[in-house]
């Protein structure tokens, strides 16, 4: 049975999600039929697309790539789709997983699946006036993120099936070259003068020189920060995890790493990717954050210098990235400076960091 609006699109580009498809598709897994309602875009933190709508009185969020694919934007999509599924009945808070269409070929050459909608809000687009207000609010959404952190790091990814994601054999190893290449592809845009970045190669010779030598693989999230999670509207707890695009089977701590490197704080006003919750303060110290962490997880942490380091130096790659784009124009130019400044941030709290280590 298709759409019960023949031809209505709601708004939406076909190109994108063609309803038609859309209600014949959910209708084979058994989804409840009827006409879709209350159709709207979401913001997301990517430029993946997400959409929320109700059908027969249940709300979905839909998510696919982005309207452009890229080489690998249905296998990140999948992954995701994948994890959140196995993620269901643990106590990791993340969107609920409804269902999956992973065959490319059904909605135009992109896969999608389906989602609970969360009922909360992202900090990365401001407070409400009950967190803006209240600083004790505001330290516990801190120590709530290094808790969700250290519960996902618990999961047993070969128990819940992830057993053969990702190739966490060398994640440790080839970390610092696999990031100096992808710096190194940069120069291929016209007008990119090359990586004007104290330190490179410094931090670079430190990471390689202190590696941890053992480590116990686990789900990576890959990009936690706080305009990757959301929280309740009424008090301090985190309700979702989101955005799992770039989750592998790696070295979780690398996660707990990337939270604390862009931790807001005074010294490094570029970092901050939820610009409110930093001006607001009364975020926990870094100390702190730990120690959340740890009365949740029995992993080492006596490393976790070299892995803020780490998340440094890989997260200030990939957003010299967008700065090498808007040199040869592909990408706005105060979108390059302000990431580049971001960039330069990042490598000056790592040679902190590693003066302090």
């Amino acid at each position: 049975m298709m759409s019960e609006v023949p031809g209505a699109n709601y708004g939406i580009d076909p190109a994108l999600i063609d309803f038609a498809i859309l209600a014949d598709w959910m209708d084979g897994q058994g989804l409840a039929r009827g006409q879709f309602e209350n159709v709207s875009t979401l913001a997301g933190g990517t430029q993946n697309v997400l959409l929320r709508f109700a059908r027969a009185g249940r709300e979905y969020v839909l998510r696919r790539p982005p309207p452009h694919l890229r080489p690998k934007s249905n296998d990140a999509l999948r992954r995701e789709a994948r994890v959140l599924s196995a993620l269901a009945g643990s106590d990791v808070p993340h969107p609920g997983f409804i269902a999956g269409c992973m065959d490319e070929s059904v909605m135009g050459g992109a896969v999608f699946y389906l989602m609970e909608p969360v009922d909360g809000f992202n900090p990365a687009n401001g407070l409400p006036a009950l967190h803006a207000g209240d600083a004790a609010i505001r330290h516990e959404m801190g120590l709530q993120a290094a808790a969700a952190l250290a519960r996902l790091a618990r999961v047993d990814h070969v128990a819940v099936g992830l057993g053969d994601v990702g190739h966490p054999e060398g994640f440790l190893e080839r970390q610092v070259g696999r990031w100096l290449d992808e710096l190194a592809s940069y120069s291929r845009h016209e007008g990119y003068p090359g990586p004007e970045i104290p330190g490179v190669d410094a931090v670079a010779e430190w990471l390689e020189r202190l590696r941890p030598r053992r480590w116990t693989p686990g789900i990576l999230h890959g990009d936690y920060h706080f305009a990757n999670l959301m929280y309740a509207n009424d008090s301090a707890r985190l309700v979702a995890i989101v955005d799992w695009e770039m989750c592998t089977i790696g070295d979780p701590l690398l996660d707990l790493g990337w939270l604390l490197a862009t931790l807001p704080d005074p010294a490094h006003p570029f970092i901050s990717t939820a610009a409110e919750l930093a001006q607001a303060g009364g975020l926990p110290s870094p100390a702190q954050m730990l120690a959340r962490y740890a009365e949740a997880s029995q992993r080492d942490l006596t490393a976790i210098d070299w892995y803020v380091v780490l998340a440094c130096f890989k997260l200030g790659i990939v957003l010299e990235g967008t700065n090498a784009r808007a040199c040869a124009g592909k990408a706005p130019r105060a979108t390059g400076d302000l990431l580049h400044a971001m960039t330069l941030g990042l490598f000056d709290r790592a040679r902190a960091v590693m003066a302090r280590a």
